[in-house]
């Protein structure tokens, strides 16, 4: 070990103190490899040269680089070159943290960008299209338009998500492999009447979007996002037009406040008991009667109903973030986010923590994965079509016009089957079912240290071990014994360690998207995850090594399903 107190490492900390305000990620992975001289998580992060854009800044990483050079010669008497550091293999070890520590930190980017399905769509979209993929429009045919080997995607609602890869083999009647996971997670929702107010103070009205933990949501700063419908005129026409277009503010301008410990009774503070009504209703800022006044003359000139009663200041922030007049916002669908990013942590930086992994953890993975295959030579050999759909309102019952118990999932087996069909064929659709396999997969519930009781004995899943097979004899679950075997087969072919989870007997069990869609379409579907704690807080963790697992799972199945189907017998 390294003698922090020498003067090299003085040193170092003074450069510490100077990288972190210019790139905390840089000053945090120097801070680490200063505290824990022998952890090698910060020499990979060096390896990696900063390409996914966590630092633009060249002279700062020469000089972390040379702040790691004589920390490593402080501790070792030898000069680490990070020439010689390999890239990670796609699957290693779990206690080896520093090769998963690249895709962990590419997960935290997606995570903080993607506060809503509006935005996580987005963000996946940006990415898709960075990839070469081909927007659809739903409301015209896919036939002529669709190629084998081509790479394609469409939105529902923008919340909604379907991305494919067409196997260059492929046609039509072939079999669908299918990833879905879904991009909503519970929130506080804005109400169609968002203004409120009371004590002095300007407040927001929210709804409780999902089954939260809220508690959790207190004392949080919170930003806002989601959808805004936006006035514009067509240049060619002269009509009037509706834009849709998509907000972020990341700043804190909304806070949840608990009650102090003086005014509550012992029986309060025990319990903590919310009234979802009346304790959740954020705090935007202070109320004076010249702004009310100024309010009131201004609402007198909108002859707009719905904007009266919104809160004038939100409106005015959301216009001035999206560079339109006030006037302009004709509707807006926008929800609380905290604003603290996505991290790593843990002591060996092997957890990720961030709001919203169940289940945009499963919606990053997928996305990389749906991207991954469509530049494997493996698709050469494909003869069947590599599909995600990532559904939104999983976590409010999945009964809409987008959500997996919709016709989403059937109408895009059908209509790409039937766009590789020279007339239409009622028995390629029927054998394109017949073929096909989805992966539903949510976040699985790993055990809690604190609470391992509430875990069944023989299955309880732990972070950083495996993503997680889940069976449910009640079919909340839609893994039974065909499926369960393909699942582990597709491990067993990528050499990913793999967890079972059974929910204890006298525990109520949750359910997924997984029998919905099965139900709805006759598609074979076993019900998968990887493993976290604190589901549905403002904020969860789970294990970077998951993540890798995960991805190693998804690409055998896009490679090895075919195989492993055609060995079952019926």
């Amino acid at each position: 070990m390294s003698d922090t107190t020498s003067p090299v490492a003085k040193k170092a900390r003074k450069s510490i103190d100077v990288c972190a305000p210019n790139d905390e990620r840089v000053g945090r992975a120097a801070r680490m490899m200063l505290s824990n001289p022998t952890y090698s998580v910060p020499q990979a992060m060096l390896a990696q040269d900063f390409t996914e854009g966590e630092s633009k800044d060249r002279a700062l990483q020469q000089r972390v680089r040379r702040l790691h050079s004589k920390l490593e010669k402080s501790a070792t008497g030898v000069v680490a070159d990070v020439k010689d550091v390999k890239p990670a293999a796609a699957v290693v070890p779990a206690k080896d943290f520093a090769a998963h520590i690249p895709l962990g930190l590419k997960a935290c980017d997606f995570l903080t960008k993607s506060t809503d399905p509006f935005l996580a769509v987005k963000t996946c979209t940006d990415a898709l299209d960075a990839a070469g993929f081909v927007k659809l429009s739903k409301r015209d045919p896919f036939a002529g338009v669709l190629k084998p080997g081509g790479s394609y995607y469409y939105t529902t609602n923008h919340s909604t998500l379907v991305a494919f890869n067409v196997g260059h083999k492929f046609k039509g009647g072939n079999g669908f492999k299918i990833i879905g996971g879904h991009t909503d997670s519970p929130h506080l929702k804005v109400k169609p009447i968002s203004k409120r107010s009371g004590s002095g103070c300007v407040q927001l009205g929210v709804e409780c979007y999902g089954g939260g933990l809220w508690h959790t949501w207190f004392d949080r700063d919170l930003g806002i996002s989601g959808r805004v419908l936006v006035r514009n005129t067509d240049p060619e026409t002269g009509k009037e037009k509706i834009d849709q277009r998509m907000v972020r503010i990341a700043k804190p301008i909304a806070r949840v406040s608990t009650l102090c410990i003086h005014l509550q009774t012992a029986e309060e503070r025990g319990s903590f008991k919310i009234n979802k009504e009346e304790h959740l209703s954020p705090i935007l800022g202070t109320q004076s009667l010249l702004e009310s006044g100024a309010k009131a003359q201004l609402n007198q000139f909108d002859d707009d109903d719905w904007r009266k009663a919104q809160e004038p200041a939100l409106l005015k922030l959301i216009a001035s973030e999206l560079g339109i007049e006030t006037k302009q916002i004709a509707n807006f669908e926008l929800g609380l986010f905290d604003i603290q990013p996505a991290s790593l942590g843990g002591i060996q930086s092997e957890f990720l923590n961030s709001a919203r992994l169940d289940n945009l953890a499963t919606c990053f993975v997928a996305l990389e994965s749906i991207v991954d295959y469509s530049k494997s030579e493996d698709l050469a050999d494909d003869d069947m079509i590599s599909l995600i759909a990532l559904f939104d309102h999983e976590e409010i019952g999945s009964q809409s016009t987008h959500g997996a118990g919709s016709p989403v999932m059937a109408e895009a087996v059908k209509r790409i089957t039937s766009a590789f069909c020279d007339v239409v064929n009622v028995e390629a659709h029927s054998s394109a079912v017949r073929r096909s396999f989805v992966m539903s997969v949510d976040q699985a519930h790993a055990v809690h240290p604190n609470y391992a009781s509430k875990h069944e004995k023989s299955h309880g899943p732990k972070m950083n071990a495996g993503v997680v097979l889940k069976t449910n004899q009640n079919q909340r679950y839609a893994t039974n014994g065909v499926t369960g075997f393909i699942a582990r087969e597709i491990g067993r072919k990528a050499n990913t360690p793999m967890q079972e989870f059974v929910v204890r007997s006298d525990c109520p069990c949750g359910t997924t998207i997984g029998p919905i869609i099965s139900s709805n379409t006759g598609i074979r579907t076993v019900d998968l995850g990887m493993p976290q704690l604190s589901m549905h807080s403002c904020r969860e963790v789970m294990g970077i090594a998951d993540l890798s697992h995960g991805l190693s799972i998804f690409g055998s199945f896009f490679k090895n399903f075919n195989e492993i189907d055609e060995s079952l017998e019926g």
